[in-house]
């Protein structure tokens, strides 16, 4: 979502006359928007070190940019930002990003000191301009926010509630996107599988976007289990569009933590869920997240999440160790757990799930599946591209170009990408 939010943000600049520099660090742009992420740790301090390195680069240059701190640490530090880093001009939300070029043209005429966190999202997208190429892959933003209010998370305090765009809105955009060469759809959400328009659930959008001419292929992520409907696991058997891949994030595998990070649901729920899903689209690859070392964790709750991971079998899997963020419920707990024990157990649980990613990847070798081309390799004729089960594919054919969907054969495996033969001649976008 941060990266679609930075691809709009751009195109709402571009539409009032802005071009973007092309440099990778934009020493010599006269805008620099930082967009920010508030999930990882130490956010607002990386935040910091940005700006002061910055700073010290304009005072060697002699010309200072005008500086803008975007996105969910804007939002949850506000105006401390500005007290705290003076070369910071602006101070923008998540859910205000479409008054940039306004709040541009204010700075300009003078104005300092400009905060802007309105929540609202309607307008935002009401407002945006029409999608610009990116790619033959695209993001699209269908809902905003979160009311599950988990022990651990900041999302419901920088996201807001709960909201989803009209279904009339999404088709639009997604036309958008197809007109300019886009194949691969996915679609965003905080909690993405709680989107719906009146009558209409989250499984009827997927088959609404798939009616679409021109989409090849349709994802999405991020998912909460208590959002899981029958139409959306029975549109993983119905819809060819929707690619065979789930991202359904647990947490734990512990009934005692997971009730303790309020996540409102236990491990044979999501057993259940996953069985349902494997029911409808047997291929289906798997993913998680997991959270290690949660306040009042104990060494059997951690063996539960082992347990649940040998269970379930997943494709890949993103797991972090517990950090407290200022002003959730889980930061006020006194059962922290002490740092070196978290780090052994991330140790623990990320060596069981590499040896499962790479028995994925390696139980697809000699079978054959579509790649999207998405990018050149390293070397003279190699090509990258994403399988149904978003594996990266090498593959090496001088007659490839950006776009192409192929068919290849997969004939070796590694923990991070697989290596593909080209079957059939290429099919453009």
């Amino acid at each position: 979502m941060n990266v679609y939010d930075a691809e709009r943000m751009s195109e709402a600049l571009q539409a009032h006359g802005m071009a973007e520099s092309g440099e990778s660090d934009g020493e010599t742009a006269d805008v620099l928007i930082l967009n920010t992420c508030h999930i990882r740790e130490k956010a607002a301090e990386k935040l910091y070190h940005e700006v002061g390195r910055i700073s010290a680069r304009a005072r060697e240059d002699g010309r200072k940019p005008v500086i803008a701190v975007t996105g969910c640490v804007a939002q949850a530090e506000g105006a401390e930002i500005i007290r705290r880093a003076k070369a910071v001009d602006l101070v923008v939300g998540p859910q205000a990003y479409h008054r940039l070029p306004e709040l541009l043209a204010r700075q300009s005429a003078g104005e300092t000191g400009l905060v802007d966190l309105d929540m609202p999202i309607s307008p935002k997208f009401d407002v945006l301009p029409a999608r610009r190429k990116r790619g033959p892959s695209a993001f699209l933003t269908v809902q905003e926010g979160c009311d599950k209010f988990c022990a651990f998370c900041v999302v419901p305090y920088t996201r807001g509630g709960e909201a989803s765009r009209p279904l009339d809105a999404i088709l639009a955009e997604a036309r958008q996107l197809v007109e300019g060469g886009v194949r691969e759809i996915t679609l965003l959400g905080q909690n993405v599988n709680a989107w719906a328009d009146g009558n209409k659930g989250f499984g009827q959008m997927v088959e609404a976007i798939a009616a679409l001419p021109g989409v090849d292929r349709i994802r999405y992520t991020t998912s909460h289990p208590r959002d899981v409907t029958e139409a959306m696991i029975r549109a993983h058997a119905d819809i060819p569009q929707l690619m065979p891949y789930l991202h359904l994030p647990v947490q734990s595998g512990s009934d005692r933590v997971l009730a303790a990070m309020n996540r409102k649901h236990d491990r044979d729920f999501y057993f259940g869920l996953i069985d349902r899903f494997r029911a409808a689209r047997p291929d289906l690859a798997i993913t998680s997240d997991f959270i290690v070392g949660f306040p009042g964790e104990t060494e059997a709750d951690f063996a539960d999440t082992l347990s649940l991971v040998e269970r379930v079998g997943y494709a890949q899997a993103f797991s972090f160790k517990y950090s407290p963020r200022l002003g959730t419920p889980a930061a006020e707990r006194t059962d922290q757990i002490d740092e070196d024990v978290k780090s052994e157990r991330l140790h623990r649980l990320q060596t069981l799930l590499q040896e499962q990613s790479l028995a994925f990847n390696r139980q697809s070798v000699g079978s054959s599946c579509d790649i999207l081309i998405e990018r050149r390799g390293r070397h003279a004729g190699q090509w990258i591209g994403k399988s149904p089960w978003l594996q990266s594919v090498v593959v090496t054919d001088p007659s490839l170009s950006v776009g192409d969907l192929v068919r290849v054969e997969l004939v070796s495996a590694g923990p991070n990408s697989l290596e593909g033969h080209l079957l059939t001649m290429k099919t453009a976008a």
